[in-house]
This record gives C-alpha cells, sequence and structure tokens, in this order.
C-alpha cells in the first residue's frame, strides 16, 4: 500500500493523471448511461469526432493550448449538433444517421486541417490523448467542466429519466423534452471537448461507454448503474495507469482495455449466472 501511495506522490505526473481520471470518471459514466439508454450509444462516438475540426482550428490559432482546443472543439461539436438536429426535425433522416453524415465530414475536415497546420505527432496526441502530460491548467479546467456539468445534470435528471420511460408523460404536464434532449447533448459536447486532452477524441467515447454498459449488465436499476459505472470506470482509470507505467505502454489505450476487459468479465457472469438460475425457474 505504502510503496502505491510512494509511486503517485514520487511522480507528479502520474498523480495528475489519476486526478483527471477520477474526476471524468464521476460524469462521462453517467453520460454514457444515458445515452445507452436513450439508445443513442453512437452519438457520444459521433460527436467525439464532429468536435476534431474545431480542435484543430484552436490547434492552428493556440498551438496545443487547452483553451484554444477545448473552445474550438466546443464551437465545431454544437455546431454539428444544431446541424444533425435541424436535417432530422425537417427530413425523413433520423437523428443517428444525420449525427453519422456530419461527423464524418467534420472527421475528414478536422484531419486535414491538423495534417496542414501540425505534424503527424500532434494528430497522435489530438486523436489518442496525452493523459500523462496533463498540467495544472488542464486540471482546473476539467474540474470546473464536471462541477458544472454534475449540477446541470441534478437540474435535468428528473424530466430525462421520465423521457426514457415514459415519452409522453413530459407532454402531458406541458414540458417540451427537446430543450432537456438539447442540455443533455450540451453535456456530452463539453465533456468530450474537454477531455479529449486526456484521452483523445477517439478513446474518450470508450470510458463513457465502456462502464455504462458494464453497469446495464449487472444492475437492475438506475442508482446501482451510475454506482457500478463509477467504480469501474476509477478502478479502470488506476489499474491503466499503473500497467502502463510498469510495462512501459500507451496510458490511454490501457486504461480502454482494462474497461473491456471488465465488460467481458460481465458479459460472462451474467450468462453463468443466467445458467446456475435457470433450474429454480423451471421448478
Amino acid at each position: 500500500m505504502m510503496s502505491f501511495v510512494n509511486l503517485f506522490h514520487d511522480n507528479l505526473f502520474l498523480m495528475r493523471a489519476l486526478i483527471a481520471c477520477i474526476g471524468i470518471s464521476f460524469i462521462c459514466p453517467i453520460l454514457g448511461i444515458f445515452l445507452l439508454l436513450r439508445r443513442m450509444s453512437l452519438m457520444g462516438d459521433a460527436i467525439s469526432h464532429a468536435i476534431l475540426p474545431g480542435i484543430a482550428i484552436g490547434f492552428m490559432f493556440g498551438g496545443m493550448s487547452v483553451i484554444f482546443m477545448a473552445l474550438g472543439g466546443l464551437l465545431a461539436g454544437l455546431i454539428v449538433t444544431i446541424l444533425a438536429g435541424i436535417v432530422s426535425w425537417h427530413t425523413e433522416i433520423k437523428e443517428d444517421a444525420s449525427f453519422a453524415s456530419f461527423y464524418l465530414i467534420a472527421l475528414a475536415l478536422g484531419v486535414i486541417i491538423i495534417s496542414k497546420s501540425g505534424t503527424n505527432i500532434d494528430l497522435i496526441h489530438i486523436l489518442f490523448g496525452s493523459i500523462l502530460a496533463v498540467d495544472k491548467e488542464s486540471l482546473i479546467i476539467l474540474s470546473s467542466i464536471v462541477t458544472f456539468s454534475l449540477i446541470l445534470l441534478m437540474i435535468i435528471l428528473r424530466p430525462l429519466v421520465i423521457d426514457i420511460f415514459d415519452k409522453h408523460l413530459l407532454k402531458i404536464y406541458g414540458v417540451n423534452a427537446v430543450i432537456y434532449h438539447l442540455l443533455f447533448l450540451f453535456l456530452v459536447v463539453i465533456n468530450l471537448v474537454i477531455d479529449f486532452q486526456i484521452l483523445g477524441t477517439i478513446l474518450v467515447v470508450g470510458l463513457m461507454m465502456l462502464p455504462a454498459s458494464i453497469s446495464k449488465l449487472l444492475a437492475s436499476s438506475l442508482n446501482n448503474m451510475i454506482i457500478i459505472a463509477i467504480l469501474s470506470s476509477i478502478f479502470s482509470s488506476i489499474a491503466g495507469i499503473l500497467i502502463s507505467y510498469y510495462y512501459d505502454l500507451a496510458t490511454g489505450p490501457s486504461i480502454i482495455l482494462i474497461n473491456g476487459f471488465l465488460y467481458i468479465l460481465a458479459i460472462i457472469f451474467v450468462n453463468i449466472k443466467k445458467v446456475i438460475s435457470k433450474p429454480h425457474f423451471e421448478a
């Protein structure tokens, strides 16, 4: 235990990475749960790619500055979200298909901008993150966004839950579900934008959706899903950082792979449980 504490005490870059991952673990898995329950699992992946051109433009003007890239990514994410919503509302194309179309365009545009204004190393850092390079400025911004997101999520939580299980109930009470849907998408966008520096625009969705999937397999209530998702995210973050440090592996992918391992274990556990309990149901 002491060696574990000393490792993070003696290596501040590991401590900052751990704090950042724990912070993300208190909001991203929860957003992932609602994406999962609303059958919008691929939406997070689409938005994470959609923010790339904004991040690239921010990179052009401010280099690897977190603020410049975050503001650019936020603007790009919101634009793609609004455009996808407009297309889905005014055409027969569903929202997920509309998002997919716009995110592919945005992804291609972002890669072209980065390739013209930076190097392949810059592109790799943006796509896959640089968690061990997280600084104090990034932690302050991250903690602010996480705090804001949790507060806003608590405000809109009840309408979101009602909308998942009974879409007509909000209409009966005269509540506009579209407003809460847009606020939820806004939360997804700003968290993907601020987390890209840690895990990159590609891997950050893994820390959002894999813990949510694990909790969906193991829990039967929303509260338990949230608890399991947060705990699995924190555990995979700690394990991923330690494994990457001792075995000289990429930290972000290591964290996602631990999450994937937990997901496979959850699938195996659920199926074993079904086999064991099946005779009782037949009796």
